[in-house]
């Protein structure tokens, strides 16, 4: 029989029945195991964690664990760099490129409203998502954290939140993307760069009520969807600065 202690700290808790929340927990095993094996055998997946201690010394997700050690298991720092400490995920993403899944299409329109570049096709695959993951370097933006558990998924989050808002500003804080947002520059629909166009070029695409209101039009480089600032325009500017202000809080306090 090998003993072994292990803490998650942080949000790593989020995955844990509320019992075990942020507790030392003894966990008894029959054979010799991997931290990984045993950190996912708490539902916590490894794309999560950054960084492991055994006994105070950091170790890899391959590290074997023997009788009496006691495990510390530490979440993603995306926002900052820990690199003179051995850590298990590569480093902090400074070009973001995310993938979400089936579910959180809501989610995917609000980040890409703010410049974040993220992937949307409900049409795929469990397999087929996993495939695109790997070869593309996307980050998995999912519900399921047994998807996490991939052994050939290195990065990816678990979104907590259920309202959209919420969510967005989960994950714009989860990956410190203040300085990736750029409002209004890609199409909500399509992913793709939105650029300034004359008036001339959609006005045959416009009803009269339209043409006659707005002069300043913008179009979306691959679908052709048109934009422009219309009653909408100030609801959405409400939520750019709702956001905004929840990561500056974070900052700044």
């Amino acid at each position: 029989m090998i003993v072994t202690y292990v803490r998650f700290y942080e949000e790593l808790n989020d995955f844990l029945p509320s019992r075990l929340s942020k507790k030392t927990l003894k966990k008894e095993l029959l054979l010799p195991t991997t931290v990984k094996n045993l950190v996912e055998s708490y539902g916590v997946p490894h794309t999560e964690v950054d960084l492991i201690l055994v006994n105070g010394e950091s170790v890899s997700f391959g590290h074997i664990i023997v009788d009496q050690d006691r495990i510390s298991v530490y979440p993603v720092f995306e926002s900052f760099d820990i690199t003179p400490v051995k850590h298990l995920q590569v480093k902090p993403l400074r070009d973001p490129y995310f993938f979400a899944e089936k579910y959180l299409w809501k989610l995917t329109r609000l980040l890409r409203l703010l410049g974040i570049n993220v992937i949307y096709d409900d049409t795929l695959t469990n397999k087929q998502v996993i495939e695109l993951i790997v070869s593309s370097k996307q980050i998995l933006l999912t519900r399921s954290a047994q998807q996490l558990m991939h052994g050939t998924i290195s990065r990816g989050y678990c979104i907590r939140a259920d309202d959209p808002v919420d969510q967005t500003i989960e994950v714009m804080k989860r990956f410190d993307l203040l300085g990736h947002m750029l409002p209004f520059s890609r199409c909500m629909l399509c992913n793709e760069p939105i650029v300034k166009i004359s008036t001339q070029t959609v006005e045959s695409h416009l009803d009269s009520k339209t043409a006659s209101l707005y002069t300043e039009y913008f179009q979306c480089s691959d679908c052709k969807k048109i934009y422009w600032k219309g009653s909408h325009y100030k609801q959405l500017q409400r939520y750019v600065d709702q956001v905004k202000s929840a990561l500056m809080n974070i900052i700044f306090i």
